[in-house]
């Protein structure tokens, strides 16, 4: 497998090595020894599927302490345009955001630590994303900052006029009225 960090540490983009034949393929998307060696959790809670049509734009999500998740995401259908912006207070790094594209084609596999805020775009109908979470989910315990934060800078590729976004999303803080919890 490739292994891919950036400039803000933490983040981990995955290209697992892919077996293919006149049957199909095969890969491991996720194996405890491989991906323990660079800092990806062995314990997951729960396991989350969505399918949204394009256009869809979900998030930016995170959960807080002591309920906050590490996510390993993936498509297995379709594509996506895969966000996240750094809330952890103290990192240098704070309120950049980075992005990758995620498809069934490359097979991607993304690890989103916590202190991050996470969401993604819908580049096609009938997406499947999936992912791995560190803690199961709490109501209690989650938070958000509005995906269209002017200070943020983050080009989703389409007229944020035209994205599918739930209520919840468009009531979302702006990073500036955030109280981190990381």
């Amino acid at each position: 497998m490739k292994v891919e960090t950036f400039p803000i540490v933490g983040p981990i983009l995955i290209t697992p090595d892919c077996f293919q034949d006149t049957r199909g393929f095969f890969l491991e998307s996720y194996k405890s020894s491989s991906f323990g060696h660079h800092g990806i959790p062995s314990q997951f809670f729960q396991d989350n599927h969505s399918r949204s049509s394009k256009n869809v734009l979900r998030g930016l999500h995170f959960q807080s302490p002591p309920m906050d998740q590490g996510k390993l995401v993936r498509v297995i259908r379709g594509s996506v345009l895969d966000v996240i912006v750094d809330i952890r207070k103290s990192s240098s790094t704070f309120g950049h955001h980075l992005k990758v594209v995620l498809t069934d084609q490359n097979k991607n596999i993304f690890w989103v630590p916590p202190g991050f805020a996470h969401g993604f775009l819908t580049l096609e109908d009938d997406t499947d994303f999936l992912y791995k979470v560190t803690n199961e989910y709490s109501k209690a315990h989650e938070g958000g900052i509005l995906f269209n934060d002017p200070s943020l800078g983050i080009d989703w590729g389409i007229d944020v006029k035209d994205a599918i976004v739930s209520d919840k999303d468009l009531v979302l803080p702006l990073l500036k009225d955030l109280e981190s919890p990381f």
